[in-house]
């Protein structure tokens, strides 16, 4: 097998079984796991959490694969994936939280999914999400999916029917009180939508052998905050008949920040940087989502970790991994080190004395310190002040201006740069509605 990326490997599949040509003329393209071995591990080449993570031709082509066996895929123009509401754009409620001291649970460092379930039990926050009392973990882990069948949109407007027969799925929390069984699925990195087979497959396996109604629950703890999201299938056997029924937000502590708070930072902010890329070498940004560089940053608080690592972890591509690495650097939060395994000396991404610093603090006074790590820099210190006086969020026009006039990147990189701008600036003013 010759060694390719996930992007190469599809590229030449799509080639040798005219993969479009099939699904155009037949529907659907069926393939095994031993045809996607020729040129890469199934495990690697089939589940994409996130629909940002799909390879280039998927996205193309809007093409999407499901799994129907533990050796078979389906692939067809699906529509797989349920968005997740933006933070600070859909709150319903944040309710603080208080849980008893244990020495063996920091946290300031939940930084597994794992943990993450455990101190939503031991804190009862999903008791109160639920509105049911004493839940208990009753199973979890991989476990076959069982014989089904069900439709799912596609892109071309109409629906496409899908056999599974013992395909795998994995289960993060099975719980079970005294009304419902309950499916949880969590996650401890941020992303925009997520694979609505993670909860679909387990719902259809757990439907089969019980009675108690099953509520299915979708959490994401980042940056010392968990949101939950219960969903619903309105109709068992159709898979795009996902409904959100309702969300809500917990923390471990104080979230309250306001406008003033944000202005003392400002005003206590001398600007180091003016990001002119002739007196730098540290890249413009070009990372979208704050949200992501904070669960990065938690990643790294365990262990350091190669560039190649970090996209496997954040479901990133290689270039996604490096963009994300020069944003942390670009705080002075990430550094590359030098480190020898196996008499071999690899570069991998860790924290700085800084990074180090700013994950242990707690959520308000961690926020409280980027916002001020972004307003060094002189772009974000002038937005900021136009944005704190107009009430305004800034227009595309003035982003690109100011990045034009500091020379922070060249000119065909500036529309798409300041995007990132923009996001960072969203999410230094959005700390206002957590």
């Amino acid at each position: 097998m010759i060694k390719m990326n996930v992007n190469e490997a599809w590229t030449k599949l799509f080639d040798k079984y005219d993969i479009l040509g099939k699904i155009k003329s037949e529907g659907a393209f069926y393939i095994t796991a031993n045809q996607i071995k020729e040129f890469k591990e199934p495990r690697l080449m089939a589940k994409w959490d996130s629909s940002e993570n799909l390879p280039s031709i998927f996205k193309k082509h809007n093409i999407n694969i499901l799994p129907i066996s533990r050796t078979g895929y389906v692939l067809s123009d699906f529509k797989l994936y349920e968005p997740i509401p933006e933070l600070g754009e859909h709150i319903t409620e944040m309710q603080k939280v208080e849980i008893p001291e244990y020495e063996t649970i920091d946290i300031g460092n939940i930084s597994s999914e794992a943990n993450a379930i455990n101190v939503l039990m031991l804190s009862k926050i999903l008791d109160d999400f639920l509105d049911e009392d004493d839940n208990v973990t009753t199973f979890n882990g991989r476990m076959g999916t069982g014989i089904f069948s069900f439709c799912v949109d596609r892109h071309r407007g109409s629906s496409f029917k899908v056999d599974v027969k013992n395909a795998q799925c994995e289960i993060d929390g099975g719980m079970e009180n005294n009304n419902s069984v309950v499916i949880l699925e969590a996650k401890n990195v941020v992303h925009p939508d997520f694979h609505i087979r993670q909860l679909y497959y387990p719902y259809r396996l757990w439907a089969s052998k019980v009675k108690k109604p099953i509520r299915l629950v979708f959490s994401i703890y980042s940056n010392q905050i968990y949101r939950l999201f219960e969903y619903e299938f309105e109709d068992r056997s159709n898979y795009s008949s996902i409904r959100l029924i309702k969300s809500k937000n917990y923390s471990l502590q104080d979230t309250d920040i306001g406008l003033n708070e944000l202005y003392d930072v400002y005003s206590s902010i001398n600007v180091i940087y003016n990001d002119n890329q002739n007196k730098t070498d540290i890249p413009f940004i070009q990372a979208n989502s704050f949200e992501r560089i904070i669960s990065l940053m938690e990643i790294l608080s365990e262990e350091d970790k190669t560039t190649e690592e970090i996209a496997d972890i954040m479901q990133f591509d290689l270039r996604q991994s490096d963009y994300y690495y020069n944003a942390g650097k670009y705080l002075g939060l990430f550094e590359k080190v030098d480190i020898e395994d196996e008499g071999k000396t690899i570069k991998k991404v860790s924290l700085s004395k800084l990074g180090k610093d700013t994950v242990k603090l707690r959520y308000k006074e961690r926020q409280l310190k980027l916002v001020g790590l972004i307003l060094q820099h002189d772009i974000f210190y002038r937005l900021f002040i136009n944005v704190y006086n107009s009430g305004e969020l800034p227009t595309k026009e003035e982003i690109q201006n100011i990045m034009r006039n500091n020379n922070v990147c060249n000119a065909s990189q500036i529309v798409r740069r300041s995007s990132s701008v923009y996001s960072w600036v969203k999410w230094i003013f959005n700390l206002q509605n957590i």
